[in-house]
């Protein structure tokens, strides 16, 4: 090899042991940026050429700068990224719901259940005085309000949700336009056919979109030969060949709240439960979420129903001479115990008495008022109900236009109820103490709050009879037939037991998931990452590679000058 020969060699290896530190550069000053996949120069030895009988080494040359990266282990992550994101949003909700539910507060409904029944304890033996009849109606409406409250609170945990969906919709949609604007740039860099990442920078910021994306829906990919990349979410494409489609809403209503579905703008394909943080979303807001208030419904609307038809049998210590149903029915002629009647609650196939008291005289007329629901003949409906009671002598009844059944009695005359088998009463509102038909409408009936002679202690004793309200105190422990047969009490706590088994096995989980993520990224980071002390060796060992051709240059430049001097 002549020394011009052997000069090339030496400033091809300056600008490329120059080019390795600039490399290794690169990485430490990477080494603390998220997502950063370390660079690494790939040397090979230049193609030798014949000089007579001698084949003679030409130096080193750049294949190219490419990153240290594994395909393989980035998709298992990816995956992992999915199934960990949406058990640990799932985690999330429960926790949330638990703290909703205030069971170690002291204000949780068991706690204000008790409160209010404890009050009707305190009535059973004193049922005249004023102040504890107050006291259990006060009660009585801190308890609906508990369970309002609580109804209101796990709705607004839902509208969260549909918010937090908006913006892993909004986010997913800029992570594909990140994807399809850096396709093109990276296959035009490395369009000289290298070693296909070239595009350090380009290429991590598209590997970080990737890992994101996977985060909130499950993807997969694949990358064409000339560096861009197609995504597939399930067998429906994000990205395909320069084409793209992204994520829309669909809104609808649920359980009162406004909730919104996902799915592609071009397939319409619903991907809303398809995993991710989207997937662990929209389930614990419509399973977890959606789930408990149908369990809180459950339980208003049998506390509501089962209190009712025990007070709708007793009596106040006065009488009504006018009441007006709290309930209305859509339908006042469908029958009493169908769906089409519109009452929140079905009455039963029974009957219950009317006391007519005359108050000059005192003479009561028990009058029995038969509700037929067994499917034999004409059914009760609400019109046939108005006209028994219309036609018992010195009351009057008719059936409003909004569907309210209306009682009243002649001049000098009052009413009561007692004996109800069928539930009618506690069905349409009459004599109750509580109204609504779930969590979302509780309250106490407006009748009794505002005159505590209403409030049902007795059972035609007398103002002394606390009888009624010893039922009322122990209705909480009563089997319910809608609810398996468990009581009220036993049905909330075992659905608070089991929301507390199920957010423990979430948490687990989680923990699980989190764990499997987590050693996929040591695996990554091992692999991918910056190491300080590697990449000062590689420094050094380029400075010294450097330093060594310099000297190289130097040796010829002397040869020359002694040639020229010859």
């Amino acid at each position: 090899m002549g020394l011009n020969a052997t000069l090339s060699m030496a400033k091809q290896s300056l600008e490329i042991f120059g080019t390795g530190i600039q490399v290794a550069g690169q990485n430490i000053s990477n080494a603390g940026t998220p997502g950063y996949i370390r660079e690494e120069l790939v040397l090979n030895p230049s193609a030798p050429y014949r000089q007579g009988a001698l084949i003679t080494g030409t130096g080193v040359e750049i294949s190219g700068i490419q990153q240290q990266i594994d395909l393989f282990l980035e998709t298992r992550i990816h995956s992992a990224n999915t199934d960990f994101a949406s058990i640990d949003e799932r985690n999330t909700i429960f926790k949330q719901l638990e703290n909703e539910l205030r069971e170690l507060s002291g204000g949780d409904l068991s706690t204000g259940l008790n409160d209010f029944l404890s009050t009707i304890n305190n009535v059973v033996n004193q049922p005249n005085s004023i102040p504890d009849r107050e006291f259990v109606i006060n009660e009585a409406e801190k308890f609906a309000a508990d369970i309002s409250s609580l109804r209101l609170r796990l709705n607004g945990l839902r509208e969260v949700q549909s918010v937090n969906v908006e913006n892993l919709v909004t986010e997913a949609n800029e992570l594909i336009d990140k994807i399809v604007n850096l396709n093109p740039k990276i296959s035009k860099l490395e369009a000289s056919g290298l070693l296909q990442s070239d595009a350090g920078a380009l290429r991590t910021q598209r590997y970080e979109a990737l890992n994101r994306l996977s985060e909130l829906i499950p993807i997969r990919y694949n990358e064409r030969t000339d560096g861009a990349i197609d995504v597939f979410t399930g067998s429906d494409y994000l990205i395909l060949a320069g084409t793209s489609q992204k994520l829309q809403l669909d809104t609808d209503t649920d359980r009162g709240v406004v909730v919104h579905e996902v799915l592609l703008t071009q397939t319409q394909s619903n991907i809303s439960r398809t995993g991710g943080e989207l997937k662990g979303i929209i389930e614990g807001r419509d399973d977890i979420l959606g789930g408990f208030v149908d369990q809180l419904d459950t339980y208003a609307s049998n506390l509501i129903f089962e209190f009712n038809k025990i007070h709708a049998s007793g009596e106040g210590t006065a009488g009504f001479e006018q009441l007006t149903s709290a309930s209305r029915a859509l339908d006042s002629t469908a029958t009493l115990n169908s769906e089409l009647s519109g009452l929140p609650f079905q009455a039963n196939h029974g009957s219950f008495q009317m006391k007519v008291t005359n108050k000059s005289t005192g003479v009561t007329n028990t009058v029995t008022i038969n509700v037929d629901l067994d499917g034999i003949g004409a059914d009760t409906t609400l019109d046939s109900l108005s006209s028994s009671i219309n036609s018992v002598a010195n009351l009057n009844s008719s059936v409003s236009t909004d569907g309210r059944l209306s009682i009243s009695a002649d001049s000098d005359y009052e009413f009561k109820f007692s004996n109800d088998t069928s539930g009618a009463l506690a069905a349409v509102g009459i004599n109750t103490l509580f109204t609504g038909g779930d969590s979302s409408d509780i309250a106490v009936n407006s009748v009794v709050s505002q005159n505590q002679q209403f409030l049902a202690t007795g059972q035609g004793g007398g103002p002394s009879d606390g009888s009624n309200a010893i039922l009322l105190a122990a209705f909480s422990e009563n089997p319910v037939e809608s609810l398996g047969g468990i009581s009220i009490d036993n049905y909330y706590e075992k659905i608070v037991a089991n929301l507390a088994q199920s957010s423990a096995s979430e948490e687990a989980l989680a923990e699980g998931a989190q764990t499997f993520r987590d050693s996929l990224l040591n695996q990554r980071e091992q692999f991918s990452g910056v190491s300080i002390d590697e990449e000062t060796i590689n420094v050094l060992t380029y400075q010294r590679a450097f330093q060594s051709a310099a000297r190289l240059v130097s040796t010829i430049d002397e040869l020359f000058t002694i040639l020229l001097n010859i």
